[in-house]
């Protein structure tokens, strides 16, 4: 920054102190054993008067004492959460001793004071000779001073007897522990009382007061042009402008006369208000007023952040794929399109290569083809007027050669070096064209140079010749297969594809086409919008062309660019579900601006050449290269340039640069304006060239980058340079509507981005992002300037927070789970459906209360609120895959984009957003919850000791229907809870958390196989890497234990494994007739006409204690279903069914889904209707006809449902597992009136876990019990009861599903067939129960729920539920598998059966 600053003058005249810049950073350097070298100060003090590159918005000073005129100045720094640093500074008379005192709280016996003292006229830090006992020199940069130990405190005394002195900086270091304490990452400043030093100028002879020095130097400074300085000019003109002043007073001029002078004020009072003031002492006024402002609300290191309910954040902007956006209205053929179809369409027709033209607004088609050993090249075009064409063939690039007149079409016209053909009038479905066809017959060719002629006008490819290049590498046969393009907007990415060739000719081209696409992208749909960000991705990350030859201004392609992201704001208003994406496109594009802004980037390179004489080599072909196309890879050069100029030239520093960012010698060379050399300066070019080329870098990012925080609060605050090298004359107004204290919040970030402890940045950048939200909202003035400041701030918050992970190693939990919820909140605001988020956050705080309180339940409910955060970030990662991997693997094959850029596109998404900073931090922080719950690192769900081979896989689901030869353990990455046990297995393992009593726990039990959830990644991680091996698992009730063992040894313990994982014994069952009634009351349920789920429920009618609600029941029985199909209204729906048996027999399991398709074909029987009706009435039951008939119809449906889940896959291969006839299977409907629950559970009597029959284990859930013994995903929450104290039950884990199911007053239909509870067959919950309504899907807030948040609530309903199942187990007789629902605090039993 030129010039002496008016801003950093109105600090100190303004506020009466001396300042300086910001505290420098410590940078420890390399170990000596185990002691770090201690950071040295660099900086000036207070000499220079230029303001911090960063003070964009608000002067930025060091807080010095509370009051600089009082005796003693007190500062108090916290050390650790119980230490702290006290330091106290005696004031004494001008050129008298100051003394500092320190002393430190609650400290070890080893603390160091290593410090130096800080003098305008020197950079480094001085070490004075009056020094405390025990002081050392460390390498002649500082000094190390021990502390006295007094009782718990340590203390020490400073003598600085040098009136030049004007502060002392410092870090302590604790010998013993190998730990040093800063100042939130920064050295401490103390500064010394402006009584000692006021004065001490050049001749040191007369006391000049520092406000009038300050004044002096900026008029000097405006006198002198306004020129840029250098620090060490800054310091000359500072002191002269005090020599002028000392010399004035020394001549017997009053100070009052000279204060008058200076200010424009009446002599006789200088406390009257001026009359006029120079333009020096306004801005001074100015900037002085912005400061106190600053000083009031950050006189600490940290912001105070607002008290907001954390729901005003939440966005519900579903991104969803519709079918008719996967679908998108097929665009009506062209002729060239028809034409490139007929080609294909050919027998054994090889497309070679294939490029579109634009010639104004018709288009030429180039094929070349290769089909029966010919290769053929057609060009095609829908332009009316007569054409021909030029045209020659090449064997390398640039060359043209006349064609053989062997292979010239008929009439063309040989040339010296070319060759013309007419076009030939041609039509396709009444559609006219023109086309060309050249056969070949040499394969030596390469390619096809040509232009084209009409009359005596020629046309060409935008002033270049058109090229088909033959030997282009083809991936595009995909473009053609079936399953190609599936769930992407595949015709917008095929127009993608065919305008590439054009948008590689610069990143105008480019972002003009990217611009034209707009509309047809939002017309697509999200699928549309996800293609034109995976087009911009693959060019940002360079694997696309970005200029071919193409010279082009650099205010041209910000023009384009600006023209871009101006439709893509417009977007960002009008479809507020697509914001995600489309932050995610202008991140990848950058700013843009029109006007001068781009051709700064041209015009300032030469004018840092000149000022610097540095106009040949490497500095002049990188000016070539920015004169011809300027670029991203702009940016990394020139930071390259810069951290090899400040490593005192070592070149290597330059070329790590480059490479950390993906920028090697090839690359380098392959600009169309080839970078040849290294960099080679002087030395004496350094400090001039270190400050052009940062301000250089300001135009860089201002341009290309879309996440660069001081360009992106430059542009919404507004600035104007005149006197600066960043942008020269170059007007940027504020953007309006900003609250009143948002500069100042940018500004505290700007201070603080560099601190090593995050924390204060985080919560400033948190700030300023929710108070930036209300106007990305609300669409107001400039919001794309916006939308780059908050993806700015979003970027700077996540490379702070992966900063900050060495600071978490043995940070106490409070402070991790903090971490995670700033994390978080972060996400949410950069997530357009964050309603679960959100709701995580919420989990995590009430979490941090829990600690705060002392509840002994913390880590448990943080550890479900962990499992959650987990299920919302996959759930995040699997929308994002199934989002925009499709259209990456597609649109790169159509670009010939390498392969493993396109294997790994959506993970890098992922890998560079907060999601994957949030799941580093709970993989952190789980192993600490999980000890302090006392968890361990394993959750057995059936407890089976095995031996196997280990063979990993994804999904449980892919192989449950594989039958293994050999006794194996799967370690599947991914089980829901709804999958079967597949044959021959013996064990599952998975880090997945199904529920204890979700179906496939139930059946591993049933079946008697390991299974177990394993929390360890580590573990996990080990037992895959031995797949193929065989291992032996051991298991407690809370603990797994494995080894490995020999084949042998396997053998030797078959006969423990005779019947884990073995299919059970074949079972038989009784074909069901239909005995004459389609529906039945509850009191005609018998064995011949329902299954046992409605027996049982009619059972405890009247048997179970008062305070337990049976719902009122009626049934369609066993054979209603055959009845129904065979009624002559069915007919064609039974002979489908019968011809979909036969593909079922011949193992063609494709019928199964066909089956259930045609059983909602069905018509029902009047007399069923009219029977149902009945007694659905005299039960005291609504019948839904009575609303309307289509209420009808949707309990129809419903009850066609229930028949047609007899054929879902699961249910089809158990039954075949165990040899069940599939036809003997029946189904009767339990009818039941819907009980709009609070909350469900599940009761099994005796835990199933430890086998432990004096102990009941349920799970509960909030809402309907289907998010229970369904696939949905998290935990319910689970507890424990002794028979013998159900007045205590004990929780074992709290809920962390984040859905629930709640229904309006509905009926249900329930599965009930007479293959569900068979002895040693466990069938429940194979087959649907289906509700007549829809459930509502409410994502849940579980900090708003007494059964978390009341314990005495959670104690009662618990208790309730445990008392409900032991009576019916004492019912029975035998324990017994439970579900029922909570209303209003009363128990309801919807059913119950044996435990299995």
């Amino acid at each position: 920054m030129g010039g002496f600053s008016a801003a950093s003058a109105a600090e100190r005249c303004a506020v009466g102190i001396h300042t300086s810049p910001s505290s420098p950073v410590s940078h420890p350097r390399s170990r000596r054993q185990q002691q770090p070298a201690p950071p040295v100060r660099r900086r000036r003090l207070a000499a220079p008067l230029a303001v911090s590159r960063r003070s964009l918005l608000v002067p930025h000073a060091v807080a010095a004492s509370t009051d600089r005129a009082s005796p003693e100045a007190v500062g108090r720094f916290n050390l650790e959460s119980n230490s702290e640093l006290q330091v106290t500074v005696n004031a004494a008379p001008q050129g008298a001793i100051a003394e500092i005192n320190f002393e430190a709280t609650n400290t070890s016996g080893s603390l160091v004071l290593h410090w130096g003292a800080l003098r305008p006229d020197r950079g480094e830090w001085l070490l004075p000779s009056r020094r405390p006992d025990g002081t050392t020199t460390f390498k002649n940069q500082a000094l190390r001073t021990p502390f006295v130990k007094s009782g718990d405190n340590s203390t020490l005394r400073v003598e600085i007897d040098d009136p030049a002195v004007q502060a002392i900086e410092f870090l302590l270091f604790d010998e013993a522990r190998n730990k040093w304490f800063k100042n939130n990452g920064q050295n401490f400043l103390i500064q010394l009382p402006t009584s000692r030093n006021q004065g001490q100028g050049a001749s040191g002879a007369t006391a000049v007061p520092e406000d009038l020095v300050q004044i002096q130097s900026y008029l000097r400074w405006e006198r002198n042009g306004k020129q840029s300085y250098t620090s060490d000019q800054e310091k000359v003109e500072y002191e002269a402008a005090r020599a002028e002043l000392t010399e004035e007073l020394n001549r017997g001029v009053p100070l009052e006369k000279l204060r008058a002078r200076l200010t424009e004020t009446p002599e006789s009072s200088e406390r009257d208000a001026p009359a006029s003031k120079t333009t020096a002492t306004k801005e001074l006024e100015k900037r002085a007023s912005k400061q106190e402002k600053k000083k009031k609300k950050y006189s600490v290191e940290r912001i105070q952040r607002k008290n907001r309910d954390i729901t005003q954040l939440l966005n519900k902007h579903k991104p969803g794929v519709t079918k008719e956006q996967v679908q998108a209205a097929p665009k009506q053929p062209t002729v060239l399109d028809l034409f490139t179809k007929s080609l294909q369409e050919g027998d054994d027709c090889d497309v070679l290569s294939r490029k579109l033209f634009k010639i104004g607004d018709k288009e030429i088609l180039a094929i070349a083809t290769k089909a029966l050993g010919k290769t053929r090249v057609h060009l095609a075009t829908n332009d009316a007027e007569p054409l021909i064409l030029h045209w020659a063939l090449a064997k390398k690039a640039g060359e043209w050669e006349a064609p053989p007149s062997s292979i010239a079409p008929s009439g063309s016209t040989l040339l010296d070096k070319a060759c013309e053909t007419s076009f030939v009038e041609s039509e396709l479905d009444g559609l006219q064209y023109q086309v060309v066809e050249i056969e070949l017959d040499d394969d030596g060719y390469k390619g096809m140079p040509f232009v084209l002629r009409h009359g005596e006008t020629w046309i060409k490819n935008n002033d270049s010749d058109f090229y088909l290049d033959f030997k282009t590498k083809v991936t595009k046969k995909a473009k053609d297969t079936g399953d190609a393009g599936k769930g992407t907007a595949k015709a917008f990415l095929e127009r993608i594809a065919d305008l590439e060739e054009d948008a590689q000719r610069s990143f105008m081209h480019r972002f003009n086409i990217a611009a034209d696409l707009v509309d047809q992208a939002r017309d697509a749909g999200l699928l549309g919008i996800v293609g034109l960000f995976v087009w911009i991705r693959f060019m940002s990350t360079r694997q696309l062309i970005w200029n071919k030859n193409y010279n082009v201004k650099p205010r041209e392609i910000s023009k384009a660019q600006d023209r871009f992201t101006d439709d893509l704001e417009n977007m960002y208003k009008s479809y507020p579900q697509y914001r995600e994406i489309l932050r995610m496109i202008l991140s990848a594009v950058g700013r843009g601006g029109e006007g001068d802004v781009g051709q700064r980037i041209r015009d300032e390179i030469l004018v840092i050449q000149r000022n610097n004489d540095c106009k040949g080599g490497m500095m002049e072909e990188w000016h070539q290269k920015l004169h011809n196309n300027t670029s991203p890879d702009d940016v990394v050069i020139c930071q390259a340039i810069i951290d090899y100029i400040k490593s005192d030239f070592d070149i290597s520093v330059y070329w790590d640069t480059l490479n950390k960012n993906g920028i090697n010698k090839e690359r380098l060379l392959s600009y169309d304006r080839a970078i040849h050399s290294e960099p080679k300066f002087r030395s004496d070019q350094k400090e001039g060239l270190l400050r052009d080329l940062g301000n250089y870098m300001r135009s860089l990012k201002a341009v290309h980058s879309g996440a660069d925080l001081e360009s992106a609060i430059a542009t919404c605050m507004g600035y104007k340079s005149e006197g600066e090298g960043f942008m020269v004359g170059v007007q940027i107004n504020p953007v309006k509507g900003l609250s009143s204290g948002f500069p100042e919040l940018l500004q505290f970030v700007l201070d603080h981005v560099e601190d090593k402890s995050a924390e204060p940045l985080l919560e400033g950048l948190l700030e300023a992002r929710v108070e930036l939200r209300p106007l990305l909202i609300e669409s107001s003035e400039r919001l794309k300037d916006l939308i780059f400041l908050d993806i700015a701030l979003d970027s700077t918050f996540r490379t702070a927070v992966e900063r900050s992970y060495e600071e978490l190693n043995d940070a106490a939990p409070e402070k991790i789970m903090y971490f995670i919820g700033l994390v978080l909140e972060n996400l949410a605001l950069s997530t357009d459906d964050n309603e679960d988020i959100l709701y995580c956050l919420k989990g995590w705080n009430q979490a941090m209360e829990m600690v705060k309180q002392k509840d002994d339940q913390w880590a448990l409910y943080a550890k479900a609120c962990l499992d959650r955060t987990r299920l919302a970030l996959a759930s995040k990662g699997e929308q994002y895959y199934n989002m925009m991997q499709p259209s990456a693997e597609y649109l790169g094959s159509l670009l010939n984009v390498d392969e493993w850029a396109v294997d790994i596109f959506t993970e890098e998404i992922i890998r560079g957003g907060s999601a994957a900073t949030l799941s580093a931090l709970l993989n952190r922080f789980d192993p600490v919850l999980r000890n302090v719950a006392h968890l361990g690192s394993w959750q057995v769900i059936s407890p089976v000791e095995v031996t196997g081979y280990v063979v990993v896989v994804d999904k449980l689901l892919s192989v449950q229907n594989k039958s293994y030869d050999k006794p194996t353990i799967l370690m599947a990455k991914s089980v829901k809870g709804e999958e079967e046990i597949p044959d021959g297995v013996v064990g599952v393992i998975t880090p997945d958390m199904p529920d204890v009593l979700s179906h496939v726990s139930v059946r591993a039990r049933n079946c008697k196989v390991l299974f177990a959830t394993c929390f360890d990644p580590n573990t996990l991680s080990e037992l895959q890497g031995h797949e193929g091996k065989v291992f032996s698992f051991k298991t407690t009730s809370a603990d797994v234990t494995y080894r490995e063992i020999t084949e042998s040894e396997l053998m030797q313990s078959s006969s423990a494994n005779a019947q884990a994982g073995e299919a059970i014994a074949s079972l038989s069952l009784v074909k069901k007739k239909f005995l004459g009634k389609y529906a039945i009351s509850a009191e005609d349920f018998t064995e011949e006409m329902v299954g046992a789920k409605s027996r049982n429920i009619a059972y405890l009618k009247g048997k179970v204690p008062s305070w337990v609600g049976i719902p009122t029941s009626v049934a369609i029985p066993f054979g209603t279903f055959e009845k129904v199909l065979s009624d002559d209204t069915n007919k064609e729906v039974a002979q489908n069914i019968q011809m979909l048996k036969g593909r079922l027999a011949q193992d063609d399991f494709s019928a199964l889904g066909e089956m259930r398709k045609t059983v909602l074909d069905l018509t029902a029987p009047t007399q069923l209707v009219t029977e149902l009706k009945e007694k659905m009435l005299s039960s005291g039951m609504p019948w839904p006809g009575d609303e309307s008939d289509q209420r009808w119809e949707q309990a129809w449906m419903a009850i066609k449902k229930v028949w047609a889940s007899k054929w879902n896959e699961r249910a089809y291969f158990s039954t075949r597992k165990v040899k069940l006839d599939h036809d003997y299977l029946s189904m009767s409907v339990l009818v039941q009136e819907i009980v709009n629950a609070d909350y469900a559970f599940v009761i099994h009597t005796t835990n199933p876990s430890s086998g432990d029959s004096s102990e009941i284990y349920a799970e509960v859930v909030k809402g309907l019990g289907e998010t229970l013994v369904g696939a949905y995903p998290g935990r319910a929450m689970s507890f424990v009861c002794k028979k013998d104290d159900l007045d205590s039950p004990k929780v074992l884990g709290y809920p962390s599903k984040p859905i629930g199911l709640f229904i309006k007053r509905s009926i249900i239909f329930r599965s009930d067939s007479n293959g569900e509870d068979l002895e040693g067959y466990a069938g429940a919950g194979l087959y649907d129960s289906v509700p007549m309504d829809e459930e509502d899907q409410v994502v849940l807030d579980y900090t708003t729920d007494a059964l978390i948040t009341d314990s005495g609530f959670r104690s009662s309903i618990l208790s309730s539920i445990a008392r409900a199942g032991h009576a019916i187990e004492e019912l029975y007789g035998s324990p017994q598998d439970v579900e029922g629902v909570v209303k209003d605090g009363k128990i309801y039993v919807v059913q119950t059966r044996p435990q299995m």
